[in-house]
């Protein structure tokens, strides 16, 4: 299981924002990209959508900027990964044709955004043993198995030596 760069660069950015000494103050969006070395550009599309699903908090105008809209103990994790994460399809048996869209979805389905493909013996829309496949059913375990470790834990458990990470980042 690999998290795309959007989701490093959004727990980054939470990160940042929940170890600046005064979380009432606004931060900005450049001041986060160069804490990391990453792009800016990149960033902007990070925050707002860490904005509009009610993480970020944005302040507009000439004095505005960013801060939390949540305590760090209140941001959990697996839940924000579940959020932003594009889509959890491990393999192509996971991926969700346009014509299966508004179909049942699987019988281990849970708030994953995972959808098995359905397919019928003999007429397969993928890989030609997925209708008898049950390595499947071994990646969706192993994906639900990341996501509950995930879920176990808040920004505020990962920023518990906040001193240091501030040392670093707010030079």
């Amino acid at each position: 299981m690999r998290l795309t760069n959007y989701s490093d660069y959004a727990l980054r950015s939470l990160i940042y924002l929940a170890v600046r000494p005064d979380p009432s103050l606004l931060a900005n969006i450049s001041d986060i990209a160069d804490s990391y070395s990453i792009s800016k550009s990149h960033l902007t599309k990070i925050i707002h959508q860490l904005g509009q699903l009610g993480y970020i908090e944005s302040v507009r105008g000439k004095n505005g900027g960013i801060r939390l809209a949540r305590t760090p103990k209140d941001i959990n994790l697996g839940v924000l990964i579940k959020q932003i994460e594009p889509d959890f399809n491990l393999v192509e048996c996971f991926a969700v044709p346009a014509s299966h869209k508004d179909s049942e979805q699987g019988a281990h389905q849970t708030d994953l955004p995972v959808t098995f493909i359905e397919e019928e013996k003999n007429k397969s829309l993928g890989c030609v043993v997925s209708p008898a496949c049950q390595l499947k059913s071994v990646f969706f375990e192993a994906l639900t198995a990341f996501i509950t470790v995930l879920e176990r834990y808040t920004l505020a458990d990962i920023i518990n030596n906040e001193d240091e990470l501030a040392t670093l980042l707010l030079r």
